[in-house]
């Protein structure tokens, strides 16, 4: 037995617990499209030997865009949640992997009470710009810069100001499932392992990875590969003088791709700027593979400092379903920042004085696991602009595939949008599981266009509000008819 766990725990049952005797192997990146069915992985422990930490209402495991909107949702319904995040602070991509701006909707009218809440905190707490009011901003029509760290504060607020429970630190190892309803889930904290007890669980994960414990099917990558999309390890850089960088791009590369000045400016590899990096590549300043995707931001509220939509790591080499893929990416991530930092210090005006000012402390995952729920979403519901009576949210954003032999390059026209159905945010086999967020039920392509922060904010909120419905009428969660809720309690009534 090891004795250093807080219960009586055997060598077998860790191993068991660590996924590592689990029937059939993680398949690696390079393996054929036709093995897009990821196959579960769960474990068989005697859950009495592990003790209840916490009981609730609701379990909201993952504390990104998708979970915390869900937990401060269900909690201002008038539940007791629990919401387990890994790391230290909540935002998930949006903190910890320094993904800014969030992208747009494109479309007016998206903006849920959750989302505009949030964007008038951000206007109570000084921040110049009024997402809530300005016309650049309403209602969804425009990306909205959300500098993490303001961020990160006002997601703890949000959560005390509803008595949500944030569990930090604590990691899901696992779930027990009893006649087709999840139980409890068991973390692992400072204490050792624990069980969350709660009627409903929510998994915003990311990885669908409560759901995957749960027995949910899942898949992953592309249908036509095999692989998912890049990974990401992003970056800031301060003392930056914009005005120079700006002149830089626009005087002398004559790259008109971006029409804002500072300090609302950005840049990226463009058809204007191709052979500027070429260049650096030549020189062997930076590699192939070092500028094969170049994106930066100026952060409002940060003067000086760009947020650095890159590197990206190789699909081709790195799966983001795969635990050593990730690990060694994101080694190469930091190698490949301070080749990128250096060659722009050397060759950019404006970034003479720049240095490194902070890493991501999560890798850029896009997309790796998702389930098969109720409805499957596929590019058709997006080329259709398909509307659904069950509908929590709606969105314009395109199809971002980040593979370059995959890119789809049709887009919605001008007032046309998609909407996304609650049936997609539940399952057939547990009937108090919902998800929410990039792991919902919904095929390669059109998880690339549902993936963004405000419509993965949309859906977590969707599911506090089907939460708090389903309990106080004593129903199943994967038996909610959205549209039975009473339109004033739905964030979001379709326009089908």
């Amino acid at each position: 037995m090891l004795k250093n766990f807080l219960i009586p725990i055997s060598r077998r049952e860790l191993l068991k617990l660590a996924g590592l005797t689990v029937a059939g192997s993680v398949l690696s990146s390079n393996e054929s499209a036709q093995a897009a069915v990821a196959p579960n992985q769960s474990f068989a422990m005697n859950a009495d030997k592990i003790p209840v930490l916490l009981r609730a209402d609701v379990c909201v495991c993952g504390g990104g865009p998708a979970g915390t909107a869900a937990a401060v949702t269900a909690a201002k319904n008038g539940l007791k949640v629990v919401l387990v995040e890994q790391g230290i602070v909540l935002g998930g991509l949006q903190t910890q992997g320094l993904v800014y701006p969030a992208m747009p909707t494109r479309v007016l009218n998206t903006d849920t009470p959750y989302i505009t809440d949030l964007n008038r905190r951000f206007y109570m707490h000084g921040f110049d710009v009024d997402f809530v009011n300005d016309p650049q901003y309403k209602n969804g029509g425009d990306a909205r810069q959300y500098p993490p760290e303001l961020l990160a504060f006002l997601y703890d607020e949000m959560c005390a100001d509803y008595k949500v429970d944030v569990l930090y630190n604590a990691t899901l190892v696992g779930a027990n499932v009893q006649g087709g309803r999840i139980t409890d889930a068991i973390v692992h904290t400072v204490e050792g392992l624990g069980k969350i007890e709660a009627n409903i669980f929510i998994d915003a994960t990311g990885d669908a990875a409560l759901s995957r414990f749960a027995g949910v099917p899942s898949v992953r990558g592309s249908d036509v590969t095999g692989r998912n999309q890049k990974m990401s390890l992003r970056f800031e850089m301060g003392g930056v003088e914009e005005m120079k960088l700006y002149k830089f791009f626009v005087k002398k590369l004559k790259d008109n791709w971006c029409e804002s000045k500072p300090p609302e400016f950005e840049f990226a590899k463009t058809t204007h700027t191709e052979k500027f990096y070429f260049e650096g590549i030549q020189r062997g300043e930076v590699t192939k593979d070092d500028v094969a995707y170049i994106q930066a931001f100026c952060i409002l509220g940060k003067p000086g400092t760009l947020s650095m939509n890159c590197p990206e790591m190789s699909p081709y080499i790195y799966s983001s379903t795969n635990a050593l893929d990730r690990s060694k990416a994101i080694q190469q991530g930091r190698i490949m920042i301070r080749r990128l930092a250096n060659f722009f210090r050397k060759n950019i005006p404006g970034f003479k004085n720049a240095y490194i000012s902070r890493e991501a402390s999560m890798l850029g995952v896009r997309e790796s696991w998702r389930i098969r729920g109720k409805y499957y979403m596929t590019k058709d519901d997006y080329f259709n602009a398909q509307k659904f009576p069950d509908a929590v949210c709606r969105s314009a954003y395109p199809i971002d595939i980040h593979d370059e032999s995959l890119q789809l390059t049709h887009t919605l026209g001008k007032g046309e949008f998609y909407e996304v159905p609650f049936r997609a945010l539940i399952t057939n086999e547990i009937s108090n599981l919902m998800v929410a967020g990039r792991c919902i039920s919904a095929d390669f392509p059109a998880q690339a266009a549902i993936r963004i922060q405000p419509t993965c904010m949309s859906m977590g909120e969707a599911t506090g509000i089907a939460a708090a419905f389903a309990l106080k009428n004593g129903i199943n969660a994967n038996a909610v008819d959205w549209a039975s809720i009473p339109a004033q309690q739905r964030s979001y009534v379709t326009a089908g």
